[in-house]
């Protein structure tokens, strides 16, 4: 038996493993093959709100090509009204051949009121924290969330979060007909 093709629509090696971490535990270390792929998300470098979904599902689009499953992971800013404040939230697309789409997304967390600033200036996150926490490329490393947990939340995990979220549908199949 071959193994399960996937790929995954981005260069970013933390959103890559994340993916595989969680596809091997799902169907097995031996089952499945990831591969990245560049794409264009068709969103801004920073999106919100709706923009981020778009991107997840645009990426797992382009990424399908010859694979058994597309996979795309965007990050992004959502608002929640009654909070008053922005939640950076990963969400992942997962499409097969057949044209089915799962969704999910991680657990959400709150910036310094500070980055959120200058992200509503335009800069995007992963520049702003770079430079606050001096970390070059923070988001191909442990990303936002482990500099601002002190490594207690990796990006990978976050990310896998996410992952987990979109295959769960795909996991319990009997239950989602």
């Amino acid at each position: 038996m071959s193994p399960i093709k996937v790929r995954v629509g981005t260069r970013n090696p933390v959103k890559v493993e994340a993916v595989r971490a969680v596809f091997s535990r799902a169907f097995g270390p031996m089952e499945v093959e990831v591969e990245a792929v560049e794409v264009d998300p068709g969103v801004p470098k920073e999106p919100f709100g709706e923009e981020i979904a778009r991107g997840a599902v645009r990426r797992a689009k382009e990424a399908l090509r010859d694979a058994d499953f597309g996979v795309g992971i965007e990050a992004g800013l959502v608002w929640h009204e009654v909070l008053r404040t922005y939640f950076d939230v990963q969400f992942c697309a997962i499409l097969d051949r057949e044209g089915r789409l799962t969704v999910g997304h991680g657990s959400g967390f709150v910036y310094p009121p500070r980055v959120i600033e200058e992200v509503r200036k335009g800069r995007a996150v992963g520049e702003v924290m770079s430079e606050l926490a001096g970390i070059p490329e923070i988001g191909r490393k442990e990303g936002s969330v482990g500099y601002l947990s002190r490594g207690l939340l990796t990006r990978t995990e976050l990310t896998e979060q996410a992952v987990l979220a979109a295959l769960i549908p795909r996991i319990r199949p009997e239950l989602y007909i």
